[in-house]
């Protein structure tokens, strides 16, 4: 959490948003991954949102889907992704990782060992899309008390009376979703956002990172002129399997995607003024 916490001030200092990039765990396979990991920073991530492969993603549109399949296919698992963390943190210990997953394999390990093993691997937040804030006490007493943030969610659907829930639980940034739909599927509304973001960072104090419906450069700038940090994770992915399909380098082209992505976020604010 502190990594997240220091980041974001340092950002604010330097006056701009934040870059996520989200990449999945293990996709298309462990050593490739790593690759991806390690050269997301220099290509200009700012934060890194790391996938956990699981079988039912219900949150993720066709192309997370398909690389979570391409990850289980290649043998990862949670405590697999968790270790890809935990080597990425032995060349870069100032990067935050947010692991994002699914409810059902951190009951299946046990909620406090989930927690340590997060710790343990160096991450720095996690995001559960399935799990509501009214049953995330749990949860959130484990993370907390390992120094691992559990970033709450927001949506366009989110009623005033739900957001002032949403925020209490909040910690590191919250994560608002652009779109109501799954990943990938539909392309974020950037003036229906700025007053989205605006309500939820006076409902939390917290950061407002944007994601969900964000595949281009100019889209991106868009949002970085009015939120704290922009994810983007569907057109990272899909790079992966173009490559595949062309018989590429599929770090290379990730990672050249990433970086074209993280310049317009950084360059937004600028080219504002």
């Amino acid at each position: 959490m502190a990594r997240i916490e220091a980041r974001f001030a340092a950002l604010k200092r330097e006056g701009r948003a934040a870059f996520v990039a989200y990449v999945m765990a293990g996709d298309p396979d462990a050593e490739t991954s790593l690759a991806i990991l390690t050269g997301l920073p220099g290509a200009g991530a700012d934060l890194i949102e790391l996938g956990l492969p699981f079988s039912d993603p219900m949150a993720d549109g066709p192309p997370i889907q398909r690389a979570a399949r391409r990850a289980l296919a290649g043998g990862m698992t949670t405590a697999g992704a968790l270790n890809l963390a935990a080597r990425f943190r032995r060349t870069d210990t100032a990067t935050p990782i947010v692991a994002m997953g699914y409810l059902n394999p951190i009951l299946s390990q046990g909620v406090e060992a989930f927690a340590r093993a997060a710790a343990g691997a160096g991450v720095d937040g996690l995001i559960v899309v399935d799990c509501p804030p009214e049953e995330a006490g749990r949860l959130a007493g484990a993370l907390e008390a390992e120094g691992v943030a559990l970033v709450a969610l927001a949506t366009p659907t989110t009623g005033e009376a739900r957001l002032a829930i949403v925020a209490r639980r909040a910690r590191g940034f919250l994560y608002y979703v652009s779109v109501a739909g799954v990943t990938g599927a539909l392309e974020a509304d950037a003036e229906a956002i700025a007053p989205a973001v605006a309500r939820a960072r006076a409902a939390c104090g917290l950061p407002i990172a944007v994601g969900f419906g964000i595949r281009t450069p100019e889209r991106a700038a868009q949002v970085a002129r009015m939120a704290d940090a922009v994810v983007v994770g569907s057109a990272l992915v899909d790079c992966i399997e173009a490559a595949i399909a062309q018989k590429r380098d599929p770090a290379a082209k990730l990672l050249e995607t990433a970086a074209k992505l993280a310049h317009a976020v950084r360059s937004a604010r600028v080219d504002e003024s």
